[in-house]
């Protein structure tokens, strides 16, 4: 019995350690190879851990987002740590960049004037600087008139906001302050929200990337 008790903690030990050395999320069947483990036995293992660190209120969490599980620091502490790391939550990007990347992230594919005529206003720099950032990218072209580039959210995207998949992204209308807000949100930036076959698409797209 204690056999079982040492290899079972030393299963934790490895997974933590190497969740902790890795800076994006690991699957569990990339760990069960590297432990030559059951994938079965790890998903197990990862599961407690969450657990674990949850029940403790420990200073960071495991979270299952983008395919692959990764460990965060505690929201509790983000004040704390925030003037130690160089942070790429929603403070770090502009309200333009937050709004053209809203955009994309709901009506994902879109061209880019797509998003100049919901926006207003002209967002090539924006963009820009969300592809920079690793939060955008082109996955294809548009099949109309002028093949324009079709932008779409990354699995940085789905790993910095932690999202799991695009089917995780709240209603729009969550982040209205006021009914003034959410009627505009109905209006301009509902009009086409993402159908689930081009969520499964976006995703399938996503794993080939």
């Amino acid at each position: 019995m204690a056999d079982t008790s040492d290899k079972k903690n030393e299963l934790y030990g490895a997974v933590e350690a190497l969740l902790f050395v890795s800076d994006e999320p690991v699957s569990a069947q990339t760990l069960a190879r590297i432990l030559n483990a059951e994938p079965a036995s790890i998903e197990e293992t990862l599961g407690a851990l969450a657990k674990r660190f949850e029940r403790e209120e420990r200073g960071i969490q495991l979270r299952e987002v983008a395919g692959g599980w990764r460990l965060y620091s505690h929201p509790a502490y983000h004040e704390i740590i925030e003037q130690y790391v160089v942070s790429w939550d929603t403070r770090s990007l502009s309200q333009a960049a937050l709004e053209a990347l809203a955009v994309i992230a709901y009506h994902q594919p879109t061209t880019r004037s797509t998003i100049n005529s919901i926006r207003g206003v002209n967002s090539e720099g924006v963009i820009s600087s969300l592809v920079d950032k690793g939060l955008v990218r082109e996955v294809g072209r548009d099949p109309g008139p002028g093949n324009a580039i079709l932008y779409g959210t990354t699995r940085t995207f789905l790993e910095k906001f932690g999202l799991r998949n695009l089917k995780e992204l709240p209603p729009l209308e969550d982040f209205a302050p006021d009914e003034e807000s959410k009627a505009f949100i109905r209006e301009r930036l509902s009009a086409h929200e993402p159908s689930p076959e081009e969520l499964e698409l976006e995703d399938e797209l996503r794993e080939i990337d």
